[in-house]
């Protein structure tokens, strides 16, 4: 009964040969409202990982400040890139810490260190490695599609081209879901944004 207004939303993860993409689309409804039609739910993290949520968009931004100014400091330490295992594993454990007052917003996590990366977290910080992903009100209709056309070694046109396939397909039937998709892809170059309006 207390997540019968749990904001609605579609975000999906795809890996390919040489990144990940991550795409989402831009309504933010709560119950049969629809309170807003432009909100980014695709955030970079660093230079070689992002992140995408479905939920409530405030806690996932207060989550990506925090991770990030942890991975700021983490890379001065080290000197280094963080990881993305060690970015997803960051916000897994900040996520279960909150488990009694929990951040409602489910989150996938993609970047590209050695090679492309997917890991999906649920509210209480269940870490899920995966090639693919998809959370949210329409992620049933998103997997659908990535389940019969997903491929390992896919270019980043064709991996975009599906992401938008399987945001499409939840728009259609999820009426959470809807007014555009905005895309992040990341690479061993660093990250790329796009946003699609329909």
């Amino acid at each position: 009964m207390a997540f019968q207004f749990m904001p609605g939303a579609t975000a999906v993860g795809i890996s390919y040969s040489n990144g990940v993409v991550l795409a989402a689309e831009k309504r933010i409804s709560f119950g049969n409202f629809v309170v807003n039609k432009n909100t980014k739910k695709t955030f970079p993290v660093t230079e070689k990982v992002g992140a995408a949520c479905a939920g409530m968009v405030a806690d996932m931004q207060v989550l990506v400040r925090q991770v990030g100014a942890l991975a700021k400091i983490r890379k001065l330490e080290t000197r280094r890139n963080v990881a993305p295992n060690s970015i997803a594993k960051m916000m897994s454990v900040i996520m279960f810490e909150r488990r009694y007052f929990p951040l409602l917003t489910q989150v996938i996590v993609g970047g590209f260190e050695v090679k492309p990366e997917i890991y999906t977290l649920d509210p209480l910080g269940s870490l899920l490695p995966d090639d693919y992903a998809a959370v949210g009100t329409g992620a049933e209709m998103a997997l659908g599609i990535m389940d019969s056309e997903f491929k390992s070694n896919m270019s980043e046109e064709k991996a975009k081209d599906l992401a938008i396939k399987a945001i499409k397909s939840s728009i259609q039937r999820d009426a959470s879901s809807g007014d555009g998709i905005d895309l992040l892809a990341i690479t061993m170059a660093g990250t790329s944004e796009e946003s699609l309006k329909f």
